[in-house]
């Protein structure tokens, strides 16, 4: 099946693409697939409007943005088609389709929008199955590369069987609808249970320099090959806000949030980062934290900042 994808450019340009590309954190192979990962992606979440509902107040701000992430190198686009709804995907359409050889977008599953702009689960066969084609549609494509069944909490993964959402993905899987299957917001044992319905290639959970549950799950990951995309790498809507990320980032003359990525990077091989921005200069500052090498010492110091989280959770439950 075609994906409307335009091939790749063996000119000098072409080249000079694939120079900077190498420059993303390096590159990560999915499990099964032949699926290059540039380590450094883009997070398409911030180009629908206030709240993630709606069109942005400037679609061709949105569709530069895009431009700009893949002519960067950037291959590798996270999304959903329920922000907006429907929104970010076809934005990424119209700017992008039909889509350059390599570039992989990740799609999500297991909510949907409420008229009030809540956020509702959405992990009926019907649902998934809709959702499926709701993707396809928007994005202009024949087959996704790859889906998250993001199930859990708000935040946090909630313990209980996934089996029956996830057999519905392997379905579509087979019928050719769907390339790879991942796991959003989800617990070690979940994961053990997905692995046996289907291969799983990624886990997308929340975990960032200041928040680190996930320490050990990221380490079973990546013994198996299998990437861990920490959603609000950045913090999400309540931004990192450190003393010790604010010391290392200025003895380095970076921002906290590029040190924060580039902490990221470093913690793990096949950790992937999806940060997202409707700015381009924002976007520049992002895809630079893939240059920046933290000396031992400063990764010392930022390795504090989770204990010092967990220490203040910790006094303020107590009390």
């Amino acid at each position: 099946m075609s994906n409307g994808r335009k091939p790749e450019n063996g000119s000098a340009e072409g080249k000079n693409k694939m120079t900077k590309q190498t420059k993303l954190g390096g590159t990560f192979t999915l499990p099964g697939t032949a699926s290059r990962l540039y380590r450094m992606g883009y997070g398409a979440m911030q180009l629908a409007g206030r709240e993630v509902w709606g069109p942005p107040r400037d679609v061709d701000a949105a569709i530069a943005v895009l431009r700009e992430a893949v002519a960067a190198g950037v291959n590798h686009i996270d999304t959903s088609d329920y922000y907006g709804p429907h929104v970010t995907n076809q934005i990424i359409k119209k700017a992008l389709h039909p889509y350059p050889d390599g570039l992989i977008i990740v799609t999500k599953l297991g909510a949907r929008r409420g008229n009030d702009k809540s956020w509702i689960p959405a992990l009926s066969r019907k649902e998934l199955i809709d959702g499926v084609h709701d993707n396809l549609r928007n994005l202009g494509v024949d087959r996704l590369d790859t889906v998250n069944l993001r199930v859990g909490g708000a935040m946090e993964p909630l313990e209980g069987s996934i089996e029956e959402a996830l057999t519905v993905l392997a379905e579509l899987k087979k019928q050719g609808l769907i390339l790879n299957i991942g796991l959003s917001n989800v617990t070690p044992r979940q994961f053990a249970e997905g692995q046996r319905i289907t291969e799983i290639v990624c886990i997308q959970n929340f975990y960032n320099v200041a928040l680190r549950k996930d320490d050990a799950f990221i380490d079973t990951l990546a013994q198996q090959g299998i990437a861990y995309v920490p959603f609000f790498p950045l913090g999400g809507f309540t931004p990192l806000q450190s003393s010790v990320l604010d010391g290392v980032a200025a003895s380095l003359q970076s921002s906290p949030m590029q040190v924060a990525l580039a902490w990221l990077l470093q913690r793990s091989p096949n950790i992937l980062l999806i940060p997202g921005t409707s700015s381009i200069e924002h976007l520049r500052e992002n895809l630079g934290a893939a240059e920046l090498k933290l000396p031992s010492d400063a990764i010392t110091n930022l390795n504090g900042i989770a204990k010092n989280v967990a220490a203040a959770r910790q006094s303020t439950h107590g009390s």
